[in-house]
């Protein structure tokens, strides 16, 4: 349980380093809201894919097709166990409800999967994270603007997360070999995910009001739930999988403790909503989550998971 906690927590200081790195470029004029957008649309389009890419470059067989299958199904499970208990908090409230029901799984799941299970593990996330950014994109889209128009195949299948997935699955069942000289530069730029994700929202804290992020009682409450309820329901209904698949099961604690998702600020700013409270609400989550998520883990780790 130690060794769990000193990875977690080791790994979340190195990230909240790039996030300090990230407010000073911003402050300082080296990075403008433009550059942060382009970045977050390298993470989007580029990065994360080759993450989900990467992942499925491995030898097939047939024990990893029925843990894929697995992963997904418990994934998508498990998601909406986190999209019930924020409708149920925050049914009033659109912009908290999809912040909290969609953690930071690709920015900040990813980088603390490969941390504490190695890179391999990452296929076991892929499903998951695939599944919420498709249901960001469609289902948040629609719940915060009131419009239908996101609920539509062409919208999901324009995600490139799940194209990305598509992809993955297809050279993990077909066994498409992919030669070293592409493996290389994925790997590379998959390796970019954990500082440009961070440096991201180092930039959205520093365009926020600091004073009104620990002084807004609705943001801990936000974080509360995100944070320590929808975890601690994630860890008690993946008990309930047999005991040679809890790897899949920690991998699903990982990035579904994670605290709330950036692509909320994105998807704010889009529509023009209140894109500062969703800065607000992401950052002190993001904070607060340097304590939440080590305890989460090491309960995790103490109850048998791998």
């Amino acid at each position: 349980m130690t060794g769990v906690f000193g990875v977690v927590l080791g790994q979340i200081l190195l990230m909240f380093l790039y996030l300090i790195i990230g407010y000073v470029l911003y402050r300082t004029g080296l990075i403008t809201q433009e550059g942060s957008k382009a970045l977050a649309h390298l993470l989007l389009y580029c990065v994360l894919p080759c993450v989900v890419l990467k992942s499925f470059c491995i030898e097939y067989s047939a024990k990893g097709a029925v843990e894929l299958a697995v992963s997904i199904a418990a994934g998508a499970g498990v998601l909406l166990i986190s999209m019930a208990v924020s409708w149920l908090f925050f049914r009033k409230d659109p912009m908290a409800q999809i912040g909290v029901a969609f953690s930071n799984a690709g920015f900040m799941g990813f980088p603390l999967v490969t941390a504490v299970l190695g890179g391999e593990a990452v296929f076991y996330a892929a499903g998951f994270v695939a599944l919420l950014n498709a249901l960001q994109w469609t289902y948040g889209q629609a719940k915060l603007s009131g419009d239908k128009k996101y609920i539509q195949l062409g919208a999901v299948l324009k995600n490139p997360l799940v194209l990305s997935l598509l992809g993955g699955v297809m050279i993990y069942f077909c066994r498409i070999p992919v030669p070293q000289f592409l493996r290389t530069p994925m790997g590379a730029i998959a390796g970019m995910n954990a500082p440009l994700a961070m440096i991201v929202l180092g930039v959205y804290l520093a365009r926020t009001d600091l004073k009104a992020i620990f002084t807004r009682p609705r943001l801990y409450a936000l974080s509360a739930v995100r944070l320590v309820v929808i975890p601690l329901l994630t860890i008690v209904c993946l008990m309930l999988l047999p005991a040679g698949w809890w790897q899949i099961g920690t991998v699903l604690i990982i990035v579904n403790a994670a605290p709330i998702g950036s692509n909320i600020a994105v998807y704010a700013q889009r529509l023009g909503l209140d894109s500062s409270y969703a800065v607000q609400m992401v950052c002190l989550s993001t904070l607060l989550s340097l304590i939440t998520l080590p305890v989460m883990l090491s309960l995790a780790a103490a109850l048998g998971f791998a």
